[in-house]
């Protein structure tokens, strides 16, 4: 059986990987001259010199939590060239993560569960216990607010909290500036590129403590990075992988919309070079982002299936959270692993990229002067910045660029140490994807997950018999607008597509988000309070010594 399916990102990939190991016969229809969406990396058109590659560039650094699982799963199965090992082997572990703030020292904490007392000493004393002005009753009153959402049920979540915005449940109002910026703000614009006024505490908060459960848990890194160019690390042999399996792969196609008839897709249309085409299959997988659905789901369609009007309705619930990189003239190495600017305006985050590729010679791109790459994260482009005043959506490239270095400087050249001088910067890029008209248009926008988003969101089927959806806005147990919630939320679409073709193959394996066991007494016992209409109650039974440990934990870590 025939699967097209249109949208050659993460997505798409991820479901033509899963259907093509699984016989059917699969073509991928992108609307650009390249695959891998948001997660392609490219080059500064022009950059290489004397025949040297253009450098390096990302539409933004990629973070691999530990919580990840299907992505990674899949990684594992795509082999490098020359089979020498797989894609999930060109993961690496960073080793800290540092908290950099305007005109003050930086807090530096490890990644992972501390592996010595000097680390575990790091995280007590110098974690959010350090200077960040955040006072005792900060730090008390936000380890109260972490219990509590780890000791919440899954319905309490899922029903209280997903109306509840994240600046209302952290009680923003009532506490200290630092409080606010640090804690409220800065962790949802950096982690979801979502304002904490609009963010639903349910996804923020599921996705927070599982980063906290990352680090908390002995073993590998809480982050893990790629060491080469996500491309040439990833991409490029996942790409050879699937063309050699026997995926057919059309550029320059846009979807433009599904004909119908009263009950199902005769066909789909696209076009190509200035021309209509038709696409016929058996079954077809839309794994376009939501604000390209939105468009293609017509009266047509929701005549068949009413529900995809929410589409629409959430395709308006996007924002900006693009790339931009520095390449200088020497390799400086901020932190070894990534650096939070918690109180930019414009929500930057940071990694040094050179010293985790150690294949790669940055001496063979551009003109071979440049020696280390600081690739950034722009996560709020509506703020005003502090040199022009104005938020990046109204700047040019210059001014962009000025407002970034700017801020980094605020904040890493402190107490007369200078980390970064204006002659270290050689070159940059700012993400593609941002076309400068005016106003500013962005081609990759990121799904955030505002209060009561999630009743919007669909599921992986719809009630049209063959259409099927794979994109980072269906419903799934990531929950979150990333390349773990893609590749998920295509997994669920081929075990779909495997249920109507009555296929008698494997169906793809779907993890749920892993909270540990030893909380389960008190999210059983706060599910019996909700369902007798109680509010969680902090004053819970210590039935256990050791749980009573973990919470004097906590308390001490915040």
């Amino acid at each position: 059986m025939k699967v097209a399916i249109f949208g050659g990102g993460v997505a798409g990939l991820s479901a033509a990987h899963e259907l093509i190991n699984r016989g059917f016969e699969v073509e991928v229809y992108e609307a650009t001259t390249a695959t891998g969406g948001k997660a392609k990396s490219t080059g500064v058109v022009g950059s290489g010199k004397d025949g040297r590659k253009d450098l390096p560039a990302e539409h933004g650094f990629r973070f691999f939590p530990r919580f990840y699982k299907h992505i990674v799963a899949t990684m594992a199965q795509i082999p490098l060239k020359d089979n020498k090992g797989f894609v999930v082997d060109n993961l690496v572990e960073t080793q800290k993560i540092r908290l950099a703030q305007f005109d003050k020292p930086s807090v530096t904490m490890p990644a992972r569960f501390p592996r010595s007392l000097k680390e575990l000493k790091l995280i007590l004393n110098e974690g959010l216990g350090g200077n960040l002005g955040l006072t005792k009753q900060d730090k008390d009153d936000f380890a109260l607010k972490l219990w509590q959402l780890i000791t919440s049920c899954g319905k309490r979540r899922d029903n209280e909290y997903e109306r509840i915005s994240w600046w209302e449940f952290m009680d923003a109002d009532n506490h200290s500036n630092a409080y606010q910026t640090i804690l409220v703000k800065g962790l949802t614009r950096t982690l979801v590129a979502a304002r904490a006024e609009k963010a639903s505490t349910k996804t923020g908060g599921d996705i927070f403590i599982q980063l906290i459960f990352d680090i908390a848990r002995p073993g590998i890194s809480s982050d893990r990075i790629l060491n080469a160019p996500t491309n040439d690390a990833w991409i490029n042999p996942w790409m050879d992988y699937l063309t050699k399996k026997g995926v057919k792969f059309f550029y320059n196609s846009p979807l433009k919309n599904f004909n119908c008839n009263k009950q199902t897709i005769i066909n789909a249309l696209i076009t190509n070079e200035g021309n209509y085409k038709t696409v016929q299959a058996d079954f077809y997988l839309a794994a376009v982002p939501v604000e390209v659905m939105a468009n293609v789901v017509d009266s047509n369609l929701l005549a068949i299936d009413p529900t995809l009007q929410s589409i629409k309705t959430l395709s308006e619930e996007v924002s900006w959270m693009n790339g931009s990189q520095f390449y200088l003239t020497e390799d400086i190495q901020i932190c070894q692993g990534h650096t939070i600017y918690i109180d930019t305006p414009w929500a930057l985050t940071s990694i040094s990229q050179k010293q985790f590729w150690p294949n790669v010679n940055l001496q063979e791109y551009g003109d071979g002067k440049v020696k280390g790459i600081l690739s950034i994260d722009i996560s709020n482009w509506d703020a005003p910045g502090i040199i022009y005043n104005k938020p990046a959506k109204e700047c040019n490239k210059t001014e962009i660029i000025k407002e970034i270095w700017e801020q980094l400087k605020k904040s890493l050249n402190v107490n007369g140490t200078i980390v970064l001088k204006d002659s270290h910067l050689h070159d940059w890029y700012i993400d593609s994807d941002i076309e400068f008209d005016i106003p500013k248009k962005n081609k990759e926008p990121l799904l955030v997950n505002t209060v009561n988003s999630w009743q919007l969101r669909p599921f992986a089927y719809t009630h049209v018999p063959n259409l099927f959806l794979a994109s980072d806005y269906v419903k799934t147990y990531t929950d979150l607008a990333t390349m773990e919630g893609a590749n998920e939320a295509a997994r669920r679409a081929v075990n779909c597509i495997i249920d109507c073709s009555k296929k008698n193959v494997a169906k793809c394996k779907v993890w749920d988000l892993h909270e540990p066991w030893i909380f389960t007494l008190y999210r059983w016992r706060d599910n019996k309070r909700y369902e007798k209409g109680l509010p969680w109650n902090e004053k819970l039974p210590m039935f256990f010594e050791t749980i009573q440990r973990i919470l004097l934990f906590f308390k001490r870590l915040f």
